[in-house]
This record gives structure tokens, C-alpha cells and sequence, in this order.
């Protein structure tokens, strides 16, 4: 049975809320062990394990100063009991940046990473999903790093999503080699450079091609990754929104929009993003997942769920032996190699 470390503070609707979840997980045969303040979520389901840890640092300022000066909050126990081999895989709800940072100085940099990065794989509705990274780990990345992500997210997407021969873009402000910044244009240069690797590079897509099907897996920097993210999120519910309106205008409306009614439900559940779960944290040692702080017990339910099928497929194994084979782990450690960049705060609120 695999145990996953849930951090139970930081979460929008509160650590009962992620408690329901983990007991919706553990109701399925998972074991959870759940860091929260013991006294707010009371007596726990059977599989739930609680440690009592009432501190959080999900609005910590500084991240990485908030993990190595208070070491009894919520997430950094978490991933202790990770690296201990308490738990095999953590979950987090809280801000991206204390779930990366206490993921960096506890789970650990995987050799020849360069920076970790947030992988989620977008629904597409009637197409198989799309791979987007980073989307929120890292503010600004040099051009090596996305490199890195570039073949990561194939890595990821072969040995995990099941693609063969996954196309891989460059998300800029036009399709041509020679647009976006100067870092984008030397990405571009190196991975079109790539024959040989097992990178099937296609080049640039612009953002309104990101949801169509051009590419598997589209590459960022974590700023541009969590507004693209969040743009998607915020339009595909509006227009849900948009779609139970107009079936309320008038009597006709009415009756088309009940004979539609179990289409229209089944395209929410295939774009809600509880469904998907959370973003992966690629580039750890260990496994680790960051929900949305948003989600209700379902979506915390599914992001155990996931960190679990993670730890399964063996997804840190796997990405890292598809990079040794396509040759793009870093050959020499940097200095101060595990310490964390500057991650942004935003992924989960």
C-alpha cells in the first residue's frame, strides 16, 4: 500500500476540507498520513493518519527562509516524513513556493536537474490532453533550463501519458523561429538543433493553438506557465457559466438545454480541474503533487490519487531514464545545487 504526506493548511476552504479528502482517499484503500492542526478537523476516517501540526508558512513572503526556519509547519513535516520513508509520495494545497522549497531541501534535486518544474496535463475535450510546464515553479528561467523542461515534459509524456513520439513546442508570441525574447529565440535554436535526442521538436505555437492539436507538451517559464494556466481555467468556466444561461432565456431554451443537459455535464467533468488533480513536481528525487488551494474534498481526493498512481508508474524513474537516454541530464553540479529558485506563489490560489 502507498502512503502519501498530505499538508493539510494553506487550502482556501480550510483543513477539514482536505481532510474530507484524504478520508475519500483512504476510503479507496490509500493510506494517508495528514499534517494539520489535530483540534480543526477532529476524529479522522480510517486510513488517515493525523499528526498535529497547526503551523503553516502558506503565506510566507519568502519561502525558502519560511522551510528552514520552521521546521514544525505543516508541509515541511510533510515532506520529512517523505524523505524518511514514512510516505512515498506528498501532496500539497497550499502556496506553490512552501511545497517546492520544503520539496527541494527535503525530497531533494534529482542529479543532473537543473530546477524543478510544475507538469500538468490540460484536458482537451475530444483529444487526449496537453502537457504544459512549467506552470509555476520558476519566475524566469535561463535558456538551459527550458531546455531541460522541453525533454522532461517528453520524457514525462511518453513514459507516463503513453504517447508515442510526443510533439514538443515552444509557446512565444508568434510561430516564427525568430519571434519572442532573446532567451526563447536561443531555445528554439538548441532544440531545433536536437536531431538525434528522441525530441520531437515542432517550434513555436502562440496561445491560441495551445488548446489545439498541434503539440503534446508545451514549454514556459513558470510566470508565463501559471497566467496561461489560469487563463484557460478561468475561460472554459466562464463559459460554462455562459452555456447554463442561455438554456434559462426561454421556454425553447429550456427544453434544448435538458436534452443537452448530460452532454453539457459530461464536457464540465472532462474540463473541471479536479478532475485532473494537481501539477506534478518534476525534477525531485521523490514524488510530490500541488493541488489547487481551491479544491473542494474531491479535487484533494484526486490529487492523493494521483501522487499514488505517480509512485506506481514509477514517474520519477522513468522521466529520469528517458533524459539519460536523450542525453539532456546536466553533466556537472551547479553550486548550491539543491538550494530553491525563486519559485512563484500563485499555482494554488
Amino acid at each position: 500500500m502507498v502512503t502519501v504526506a498530505v499538508d493539510g493548511n494553506g487550502a482556501d476552504l480550510g483543513p477539514e476540507e482536505v481532510a474530507a479528502g484524504a478520508a475519500l482517499a483512504a476510503a479507496g484503500g490509500i493510506h494517508v498520513l495528514l499534517f494539520a492542526d489535530a483540534h480543526a478537523i477532529g476524529p479522522q476516517a480510517d486510513g488517515v493518519e493525523v499528526t498535529d501540526a497547526p503551523v503553516s508558512i502558506a503565506k510566507a513572503s519568502d519561502p525558502a527562509f519560511a522551510v528552514r526556519s520552521t521546521p514544525d509547519a505543516s508541509i515541511v513535516q510533510a515532506a520529512r516524513a517523505v524523505a524518511d520513508g514514512r510516505a512515498q509520495a506528498l501532496v500539497s494545497g497550499g502556496s506553490t513556493g512552501s511545497a517546492l522549497a520544503a520539496g527541494l531541501f527535503n525530497l531533494r534535486r534529482a542529479g543532473g536537474i537543473h530546477r524543478p518544474a510544475l507538469a500538468l496535463p490540460i484536458p482537451r475535450p475530444g483529444d487526449r490532453p496537453v502537457l504544459l510546464l512549467d506552470v509555476g515553479a520558476n519566475v524566469s528561467c535561463r535558456p538551459e533550463h527550458l531546455v531541460q523542461f522541453a525533454h522532461m515534459g517528453s520524457a514525462f509524456a511518453q513514459s507516463v501519458l503513453g504517447f508515442d513520439d510526443p510533439r514538443v513546442a515552444l509557446l512565444s508570441n508568434g510561430e516564427e523561429p525568430g519571434k519572442g525574447t532573446p532567451e526563447l529565440k536561443q531555445v528554439h535554436e538548441r532544440l531545433s538543433g536536437s536531431a538525434g535526442s528522441g525530441l520531437n521538436f515542432v517550434g513555436n505555437i502562440e496561445g491560441t493553438q495551445v488548446m489545439e492539436s498541434v503539440a503534446d507538451v508545451v514549454v514556459m517559464d513558470g510566470f508565463v506557465g501559471n497566467i496561461t494556466l489560469k487563463l484557460i481555467e478561468g475561460v472554459s468556466g466562464r463559459t460554462m457559466v455562459a452555456v447554463r444561461a442561455a438554456a434559462m432565456r426561454s421556454l425553447r431554451a429550456k427544453v434544448g438545454g435538458f436534452l443537452l443537459a448530460p452532454s453539457v455535464q459530461g464536457l464540465r467533468q472532462e474540463i473541471d480541474p479536479e478532475t485532473t488533480g494537481g501539477a506534478y513536481m518534476l525534477g525531485l528525487r521523490q514524488m510530490g503533487v500541488v493541488a489547487h488551494g481551491r479544491f473542494t474534498r474531491r479535487g484533494f481526493a484526486r490529487a492523493i490519487e494521483v501522487a499514488v498512481r505517480g509512485v506506481e508508474e514509477d514517474v520519477i524513474g522513468r522521466t529520469r531514464q528517458a533524459l539519460q537516454e536523450a542525453g539532456a541530464l546536466r553533466a556537472t553540479p551547479e553550486r548550491n545545487g539543491d538550494s530553491p529558485s525563486e519559485p512563484t506563489d500563485t499555482v494554488s490560489r
